[in-house]
């Protein structure tokens, strides 16, 4: 194995950058009273609930909601790089497993909620700093009493070519105090 030392230097090593995101804390089931899932959803596109704090953090934002299907756009850049110089696979991820629990989401009565317990994620495409807005569609299959399951993909916003798609299945259940 060569010493990092005699590796050729190819990049010229620029400062450090910066980013800097705020967030508020997202609301309680409790405090969002007898709200269902779309009814949520479609405050927080509207304004009038705060997007949550992962979308901030990564660059993300839910566009649309609709019964059984949930839309989140996000845009890449260099705070998303592996040591490969693309995106890392976890931004991906999460994009998608956003879409889906928001798309399952959609589905719940009030006092009901979700939690992902099994995420499977294939990525198609490279994503690099540059690469265009990003949408991710979930689309729900399946919702029972005690689970769900969903698809999603994410497709560039203007090409529509496919970087990622994944299912989901998650556990659905009475929100605490509830019945």
């Amino acid at each position: 194995m060569p010493e990092l030392t005699s590796l050729p230097r190819t990049v010229e090593f620029t400062e450090p950058r910066s980013r800097t995101h705020t967030w508020s804390l997202p609301t309680s089931y409790e405090a969002a009273g007898r709200l269902t899932g779309l009814e949520l959803l479609r405050l927080t596109i509207d304004g009038g609930l705060p997007q949550p704090p992962i979308c901030g953090t990564l660059g993300f934002r839910l566009v649309e909601a609709d019964e059984g299907r949930a839309v989140f756009e996000g845009d890449t850049g260099e705070h998303l790089l592996n040591p490969m110089g693309s995106v890392h696979g976890g931004y991906l991820a999460t994009l998608l497993d956003s879409a889906l629990g928001c798309a399952v989401m959609t589905t719940l009565a009030a006092g009901r909620a979700y939690t992902t317990v099994q995420l499977g994620v294939n990525l198609v495409r490279p994503v690099f700093a540059d690469t265009e807005r990003l949408r991710c569609e979930g689309t729900v299959i399946h919702v029972g009493r005690t689970t769900a399951t969903a698809e999603a993909r994410v497709t560039g916003a203007d090409s529509g070519k496919l970087y990622a798609h994944a299912t989901t299945t998650c556990a659905v259940f009475a929100w605490q105090g509830t019945s």
